[in-house]
């Protein structure tokens, strides 16, 4: 079992493993195998790894992003701020439980697009940047908590939230989904490491 659901991940294009590590600033670090590497960051820590060519996937279900949540002022600074050392990434949470679902655009060093919807808040505490293509044609990502929203459109307006496919269909389109990496064919090895 690779990457799947009920986790958060960093796809950076054109980025060493070792890069990545050094820019989330990853200790501890140990060199593991697919299997063993996604296993563990299920658990706790970060699994840095190149997959398939041109994409380096960082992948924790705890310490991603470290020591903040994505209601925290300072996630938007911290994508800008990985995006300026790594260049153009996306960040994408999934967790079926809570309806916590994420994804987020940086473009050198700068934020082009967030949006985060947490089912257990029931709000959209992160929506920046212009909905894209790909959410547009999805239907996910174009409504928040508007001003002047009835009661009576709450139905309609929680209909219009994301789900767990929505996410991985975002990051599919955008870069890489993780549920589309043949477990068998990922021979590289990759890090993991503690924030």
């Amino acid at each position: 079992m690779g990457i799947g659901y009920k986790t958060s991940w960093l796809a950076v294009q054109d980025a060493t493993p070792e890069d990545v590590c050094d820019a989330l600033g990853l200790r501890q670090r140990q060199y593991m195998d697919w299997t063993s590497g996604t296993h563990a960051a299920y658990r706790s820590g970060v699994f840095v790894i190149r997959p398939v060519p041109a994409w380096t996937i960082a992948h924790g279900r705890i310490h991603l992003p470290p020591e903040i949540d994505l209601t925290d002022p300072r996630f938007p600074a911290w994508l800008e701020s990985m995006s300026t050392r790594l260049g153009d990434l996306q960040f994408f949470k999934s967790d079926r439980i809570g309806e916590d679902h994420a994804w987020a655009r940086a473009e050198g060093g700068v934020l082009t697009r967030a949006y985060y919807y947490s089912g257990t808040l029931g709000d959209v505490p992160l929506h920046h940047g212009e909905p894209t293509a790909v959410e547009r044609e999805l239907g996910v990502g174009q409504r928040w908590l508007e001003d002047g929203r009835e009661d009576a459109e709450w139905e309609a307006w929680h209909g219009a939230m994301p789900s767990e496919r929505h996410v991985m269909d975002i990051a599919r389109r955008w870069s890489l989904c993780p549920l589309d990496i043949v477990d068998e064919k990922v021979t590289s090895r990759g890090i993991h490491g503690l924030p």
